[in-house]
């Protein structure tokens, strides 16, 4: 037997898009609930995961209805498995009623993981380079005193066109660096 799940954030937000999916794949009984996938306390599936039996495949419009992490899924497929419950997801075409299907969840999970940790690593890193007063991006084209003799060159009416040009920059980013710099008071300068 089908048996489907489907799952909206907010209250708000409806379910009909993968309602429509889920019958039409031929799900014969549709569970839902409107709260956020990191709850772990989820009503409609819980009682969901309480009707599966052996034999049957639980089916989801995409893989992120049934949670928010690897980490989740990975148990919540497991669970499944044991109790001899295959899984289904429409978008991402998943399916381990297969070998193959089997094999394409257990990469994209790995995959999935990976990604994850790379995040966390990438994040734990901005955090310790900011802790030590680096921060990233690109190094400004004008240095503060070229910023400086460029609202004086502005104010002393050249066209901010020659201005640009004699810094080696776009009027753009000679608008946008006055602006960030000086303030408000930019458009009486290169107006």
């Amino acid at each position: 037997m089908l048996i489907g799940y489907a799952r909206v954030s907010k209250d708000e937000q409806v379910l009909d898009l993968q309602t429509d999916a889920l019958n039409s794949a031929g799900v014969e009984r549709i569970f839902t609930d409107k709260q956020s996938g990191a709850k772990a306390d989820r009503r409609g599936l819980a009682d969901c995961l309480s009707h599966l039996r052996k034999g049957d495949v639980l089916t989801v419009w995409k893989l992120d209805r049934l949670g928010r992490n690897t980490l989740q899924l990975m148990l919540l497929l497991n669970q499944l498995h044991e109790k001899g419950v295959e899984f289904k997801s429409l978008t991402e075409g998943i399916d381990t009623t297969t070998p193959f299907g089997r094999f394409y969840f257990t990469m994209a999970a790995l995959a999935q993981l990976e990604r994850d940790r790379l995040i966390e690593r990438t994040r734990a890193g901005l955090a310790a380079a900011k802790a030590r007063g680096r921060t990233g991006g690109r190094k400004p084209k004008l240095t503060a005193d070229q910023v400086e003799m460029a609202a004086g060159l502005l104010e002393g009416g050249k066209p901010p066109r020659d201005v640009a040009k004699a810094f080696g920059v776009g009027r753009s980013t000679l608008y946008r660096t006055l602006s960030a710099r000086v303030g408000d008071g930019v458009e009486a300068v290169v107006g």
